[in-house]
């Protein structure tokens, strides 16, 4: 009988051990330090392949802040009046997710904007700096020296996954970054796997995937590295994570362990 306890503690103990070495190496961490390739003593970088920015131009269903400052504030404010666009689930810089009123002149289908005085004035395929210079010659015939400014006012990414903020963030500017994006949503968790962030961008209709890789400095020369309207990133969460969801189960099994534990010292004092 005590041959057969202790043969059962051994295999006990081999088992024991085995769940502990498995649960330490799942919650290991494992590539969480950006551009790492870079030598830890560089002081100064120059990447002559950096990516270019290219600026988005204007496209149908868009929602455009357009503003017409004279020297005298009221006589532009006919031209001024936009009407008030509900985004859904747009959010502010700061995260709060939700529906989101956003004033401005919607971009119809077939890429006018209707403005008060002006009338319908063909946008689409512009930039905010060609619209801005075609709004400012049509409001030169009405009023005297104006100054025309244009941005985008949904100019919105999506960041989801495993970052501290997941949500829809409606951009301050054009010129967007991978990194300003994950800045805005707080940085990837401990969780996020760097070396595979997915970037959903929308061409002509359709879908196009690409794998970015954080921890390495190649991404400063993706033509990637600068975001585009619409842009979502999405994080994959490592295999950590898999081991803190199940965080429940292991606590079974210990509470399972500690049980066999008594009974085998209950049985080796029979």
């Amino acid at each position: 009988m005590k041959e057969i306890i202790q043969k059962f503690q051994k295999r006990f103990a081999w088992l024991a051990f085995f769940l502990l070495f498995s649960l330490a190496s799942c919650t290991s961490v494992k590539n969480i330090v950006y551009f790492k390739d870079l030598p830890p003593d560089t002081t100064a970088v120059l990447y002559k392949k950096a990516a270019a920015f290219t600026e988005p131009v204007i496209q149908a269903d868009d929602i455009l802040s357009i503003s017409i400052q004279t020297i005298d504030p009221t006589t532009a404010a006919v031209a001024n009046q936009a009407l008030a666009v509900q985004a859904v689930g747009a959010s502010s810089a700061v995260g709060n997710v939700g529906n989101q009123v956003v004033s401005g002149f919607s971009v119809d289908k077939d890429g006018y904007v209707h403005m008060a005085l002006l009338g319908k004035v063909q946008l689409k395929g512009l930039t905010t700096y060609e619209a801005r210079e075609l709004i400012t010659q049509l409001a030169a015939r009405y009023y005297k020296d104006p100054t025309v400014q244009v941005r985008f006012a949904n100019y919105k990414i999506t960041v989801l996954g495993e970052v501290t903020r997941p949500a829809t963030y409606t951009m301050p500017n054009e010129k967007v970054t991978v990194l300003d994006a994950l800045g805005l949503a707080g940085d990837l968790t401990i969780y996020g796997k760097r070396e595979n962030v997915l970037l959903i961008r929308e061409v002509k209709g359709e879908k196009e995937l690409v794998r970015l890789n954080l921890n390495s400095s190649e991404l400063f020369e993706s033509p990637y590295f600068y975001l585009k309207q619409n842009d979502v990133l999405y994080v994959e969460p490592g295999k950590a994570k898999a081991a803190a969801n199940n965080a429940a189960r292991t606590q079974t099994i210990a509470l399972i362990g500690s049980f066999v534990s008594v009974l085998i010292i209950a049985l080796s004092r029979l």
